[in-house]
């Protein structure tokens, strides 16, 4: 696997260890945020193949990262995925909406967690080209 580059927002520092350490076994390189803010401004400086997005942290929204997100052209192409424990009828909708490109759902289905996020930066791949 090449070594791509996937940020992790998730202001609940349980669940941001987990996803590290899963991804990071698995190969990618991972940084994260705790916060809209940071990881928007990291997400805009590290340019990173994937966000994974908590949909409810602090100082901005998952949903307001994911919009700034596709609304900039630098970073418009990067592949955003909701990571998030939103479930309802309307969570995914609008998630995709804010512009993200996936969605997986918290709790993590911890066996398919790595083969979701690969999928999703390939689909994410092959549009770019």
């Amino acid at each position: 696997m090449s070594q791509e580059k996937i940020l992790v927002i998730e202001d609940n520092s349980d669940n941001l260890e987990l996803v590290r350490f899963i991804l990071s076994q698995a190969g990618y390189t991972v940084l994260t945020a705790s916060d809209g803010l940071t990881g928007l401004n990291l997400a805009r400086q590290e340019l990173p193949d994937m966000l994974l997005l908590d949909l409810t942290i602090p100082e901005l929204d998952g949903w307001q990262v994911a919009t700034e997100i596709k609304n900039d052209p630098a970073t418009a192409n990067m592949c955003v995925v909701a990571l998030t424990a939103h479930t309802l009828p309307g969570d995914r909708k609008r998630a995709l909406d804010s512009g993200c490109d996936g969605y997986i759902s918290k709790p993590l289905d911890l066996p398919n967690f790595v083969s979701e996020v690969a999928a999703l930066l390939e689909k994410t791949h092959a549009r770019r080209n």
